[in-house]
């Protein structure tokens, strides 16, 4: 049957599979040169099946129930499509074929979507990248049972007045083990993974409308702390009574002096480590979260912390380069490490990397497009952004000598 010049519906038996004179019947949809096809879970005689007319010849029980299945069949995918030109939808044969089997958009929910989304990253994104949306899938099931009191939700049902309550709750909740409640930035970050899940599943046309199509993230402004060579100092010669807070002060000086992030540090093993062209050691990896190679030339103090930890007990079972701990615990005992050492600051392992690429390099001469590299950088951008911070601080630290300078007084 044809109703246009693109969509048509074949029935068809499987002429190379037959058995005992018994084919298995199809049905074959066709739209925008796009086919599939749906086994109607039904043998037909093969000597019997007529392609020309898409039927079984004869007056018998089967010809007769396989005949009127065909004609259900049609009149089934036919209404279909009708339907769903009538209200205006876009058609495509795999939403026919879904429709015809009872998968359909309507069928799908939420956890569908989860799901098959966990399945497709599992082997494409980098382990961080997969943790994170982890962490926001965990947020988004507890938002179902604790607000909704439901375990799933239709795809169907989401809508702008879903994604702002999922907001509010995120605001509203405080994660446990965590030092703060939940960051503005960190809730925006987990309702972009959130729209990412759904726009795939509308994408695949599980869902009609994309609910997030009038929702846009609002990121606050948020300035890159560092410490200043003062404060690292500080640091690097405070004595610890605490073997724990001793060596994640270790993890993060290391970090200050090669760029290195958490996440990659934990991956390291002494193979990473190996003598450049300059015959001195170098720190040879890539970045989990961009997969760029990175090659750090290592420093006094970052060579006199992995000296630290050669043959170390915890470096010796783990086979790591470095003693590994988890990133919730690690940024909870960074905040003891800055009180015992009368930080002000909000010490957190990526302000690391921050006072490697301010205090360390940039502040020394260390040239953008050098600090870029040993960063791991693929955009020159993201690393002006800590020459933007230097040339804001030295801007503030000349505002307020000129002060000083006005009301200094000479003593007579």
């Amino acid at each position: 049957m044809r109703t246009s010049k693109t969509f048509s519906i074949l029935f068809w038996v499987y002429a190379s599979r037959v058995k005992n004179n018994q084919a298995n019947l199809y049905v074959r949809i066709s739209l925008d040169s796009r086919r599939v096809n749906i086994s109607l879970k039904s043998k037909v005689p093969f000597d019997l099946w007529d392609p020309s007319t898409q039927r079984v010849d004869g007056n018998s029980k089967q010809a007769r129930e396989a005949n009127n299945l065909i004609s259900v069949t049609r009149t089934k995918i036919f209404q279909n499509y009708q339907d769903l030109r009538f209200q205006n939808k876009k058609v495509t044969a795999d939403l026919l074929k879904s429709n015809f089997l009872g998968e359909g958009p309507r069928d799908k929910t939420l956890l569908d979507i989860l799901e098959y989304h966990r399945q497709k990253i599992e082997k494409t994104l980098t382990k961080g990248t997969i943790r994170n949306f982890g962490v926001t899938e965990k947020y988004v099931l507890k938002f179902l049972n604790e607000e909704l009191k439901t375990t799933t939700i239709y795809l169907n049902e989401l809508n702008y007045k879903f994604i702002n309550d999922f907001a509010n709750f995120l605001f509203n909740y405080w994660p446990k083990g965590h030092v703060n409640a939940m960051s503005h930035n960190t809730v925006m970050k987990h309702l972009q993974r959130l729209r990412k899940i759904v726009t795939l599943a509308f994408h695949l046309e599980w869902v009609e409308k994309d609910p997030f199509i009038r929702w846009k993230p609002t990121f606050k402004k948020k300035e890159r702390d560092f410490l200043n060579l003062s404060e690292l100092k500080q640091i690097e010669d405070f004595n610890f009574h605490n073997d724990r807070l001793d060596r994640v002060r270790d993890l993060f000086v290391f970090s200050c002096y090669t760029g290195i992030s958490f996440t990659d540090m934990n991956d390291l093993t002494k193979d990473n480590v190996r003598n450049g062209l300059d015959g001195q050691k170098w720190l040879f990896t890539s970045r989990n979260k961009t997969k760029a190679k990175v090659k750090i030339p290592l420093l006094d103090k970052a060579l006199e912390i992995l000296e630290k930890y050669n043959e170390h007990p915890m470096t010796e079972i783990s086979q790591s380069l470095l003693p590994v701990i988890t990133n919730v615990k690690v940024n909870l005992y960074l905040k003891e490490v800055a009180d015992l050492c009368d930080i002000k600051k909000n010490l957190t392992f990526h302000m690391a990397r921050h006072t490697f690429a301010t205090t360390v390099t940039l502040s020394n001469g260390v040239p953008i497009e050098t600090v870029s590299k040993l960063l791991g950088h693929t955009k020159i951008a993201t690393t002006q952004i800590y020459a933007r911070v230097l040339e804001d601080k030295l801007s503030q630290d000349m505002s307020e000598l000129s002060r000083k300078l006005r009301n200094w007084k000479p003593n007579v």
